[in-house]
């Protein structure tokens, strides 16, 4: 989930380390239907490298890590694999079963006080409203990892324990997708933040082989207000190196 949060102008680089936005803030985006992150179809960089998620596999089970209503569940839940999301955003989730015609279940989630799963009745698509940090509590892991805008959305002081928590998520055979993005980092706070390479490498390098698929110019009107003159998304494939878990 990329962030939908209009970002502040920054005065100094060192701004967007301290920047910080509460759950309550992305839920009231929710509510307010500011999400212009939100995309009507599934993301081109997933088409272009759904072959790498997939690695000749059949029947995965693919984590989205905030989720959203992203229409790319329901594109990869028709191909046979088993999805789960997580959001803090009950909206969101309630919304993608609505947009996407499909009925569901909801559930108390017995490791997690509060936390709440819509599942479809079909029993491929399980969506969790909690914190990704709590959501770790539940003994899964995963095949596959699509992360369009997850990491870009976690405030900068959190990633260490983000990537910690995506990592635990990880079967050893997992292929993990994640879009970074990049631009000018003085001109805004975030988010989205800005995530170079290097701090990719700095979160998975010392357990995951790291491998650059593609960066694409992905500017368009809405960074353009933000006052950017260039905003790339980059791919990376993560997988974990042997003897990891």
């Amino acid at each position: 989930m990329e962030s939908s949060i209009t970002p502040k102008v920054n005065k100094s680089c060192a701004g967007q380390q301290n920047t910080v936005v509460e759950e309550e803030e992305w839920k009231k985006k929710w509510e307010q239907k500011k999400i212009g992150f939100h995309k009507e179809q599934v993301h081109s960089l997933l088409r272009a490298h759904l072959d790498a998620l997939l690695n000749n596999r059949k029947g995965l089970r693919i984590f989205f890590p905030l989720c959203g209503k992203a229409v790319d569940m329901k594109w990869l839940a028709d191909m046979g694999h088993t999805i789960t999301g997580v959001d803090v955003s009950e909206i969101g989730l309630k919304d993608f079963f609505a947009e996407q015609k499909l009925s569901y279940v909801e559930e108390a989630v017995p490791e997690i006080t509060g936390a709440k799963v819509f599942k479809s009745a079909s029993g491929n698509i399980s969506l969790y409203c909690c914190s990704i940090y709590d959501f770790t509590r539940i003994p899964a892991k995963y095949d596959g990892i699509w992360d369009r805008g997850s990491l870009v959305a976690i405030n900068p002081c959190d990633r260490e324990r983000y990537a910690k928590a995506m990592l635990s998520l990880m079967e050893q055979n997992c292929c993990y997708l994640l879009v970074s993005v990049s631009y000018n980092p003085d001109l805004i706070e975030g988010p989205p933040f800005y995530v170079p390479n290097s701090v990719v490498e700095k979160l998975y390098g010392e357990s995951c082989n790291i491998k650059l698929l593609e960066t694409v110019d992905s500017l368009d009107e809405r960074h353009r207000v933000w006052g950017l003159d260039y905003f790339d998304e980059t791919i990376h494939l993560l997988s974990l190196k042997a003897n990891t878990q």
